[in-house]
């Protein structure tokens, strides 16, 4: 079943209850609520969405949270690691990929039961985001001009490939490569530099990069990326702001095609799609954190 038909098939079984009588209490609760809580001090930054229930990772100490989006409820999936959980993605299997920031790993969380499947040491700076293709998963290195792969089947690899980044790929000081999505044709991959805004098309294999002509625009503090056939929304992180860019074919060019902003954005960092709508985490990155720092995930209307 597809993510828009579970999504209808929810609301049409929301409204069926409410006609035939269910407690008034119950009658209370929206059905795919568009604001879900997370755990105070929990600090989110990845967000990951398997059939109805979404997955987030924690900056602060890497546990991941579980939310069923029908009904808002969350429980914890698995355990605090002592290290960042950031960029998250899940696969056919129900295997989580987790990129590890600072801890400079990345790791395959079983999305069932929380059980760590593999643990992948991969020498990095800042392991900040990732994108699941049919055979290979791809991790980006905020401070390192590389790329991590681990080559996928069955099976989960013994260890992972570095591919440097190379072609028109300009590292700077600080954050650099950041969100990474796949071109519609498949052939490519897309990395965004949160440091320039500026949007690049990269061979899987060699790791060349060049810049994606974007007539222009700069996407100022980029950060997730989410591809959606031709579209690519883009989290802009700390200006509040989800920007959709329409691409050609093969990722080469593109063109913005909408921006929104919503008063409930307070510092998204990434965005995943259900049915008809967008979810996005919110850091609340300047929000000094605490234990008593509450911080949820903001559903708003595809466009």
């Amino acid at each position: 079943m597809t993510n828009r038909r579970a999504f209808a098939i929810g609301v049409a079984a929301a409204g069926l209850v409410a006609v035939f009588g269910i407690p008034a209490q119950a009658q209370h609760a929206p059905a795919f609520p568009t604001t879900l809580q997370l755990p105070n001090h929990f600090q989110p930054e990845g967000i990951a969405i398997g059939g109805t229930t979404g997955y987030f990772g924690s900056l602060r100490d890497g546990s991941v949270h579980k939310i069923d989006l029908r009904t808002g409820r969350g429980a914890q999936l698995s355990a605090p690691t002592g290290t960042p959980s950031v960029g998250l993605k899940i696969d056919k299997r129900d295997r989580l990929f987790i990129a590890g920031g600072v801890g400079g790993d990345a790791r395959v969380v079983d999305a069932r039961t929380g059980k760590l499947l593999a643990k992948y040491p991969l020498g990095g700076g800042f392991v900040n985001d990732v994108v699941l293709t049919e055979d290979a998963a791809y991790f980006t290195d905020s401070h390192k001009a590389v790329l991590y792969k681990l080559s996928l089947g069955r099976e989960l690899p013994a260890k992972a490939e570095t591919i440097p980044l190379g072609g028109e790929w300009v590292q700077a000081a600080g954050f650099n490569a950041n969100g990474i999505e796949t071109t519609p044709d498949g052939r490519s991959l897309l990395v965004i530099n949160i440091g320039s805004g500026k949007l690049f098309r990269v061979d899987p294999r060699t790791g060349d990069a060049k810049l994606v002509d974007l007539g222009g625009l700069v996407l100022t503090n980029g950060d997730g990326l989410l591809r959606q056939g031709h579209l690519l929304y883009v989290v802009q992180n700390r200006i509040n702001t989800l920007s959709a860019v329409r691409l050609d074919h093969t990722g080469a060019k593109g063109a913005l095609h909408k921006k929104v902003t919503d008063p409930r954005f307070d510092v998204p960092t990434t965005v995943a799609a259900f049915g008809d709508r967008l979810y996005l985490p919110n850091a609340r990155f300047g929000t000094e954190p605490g234990p008593n720092v509450t911080y949820n995930v903001v559903a708003v209307p595809r466009f």
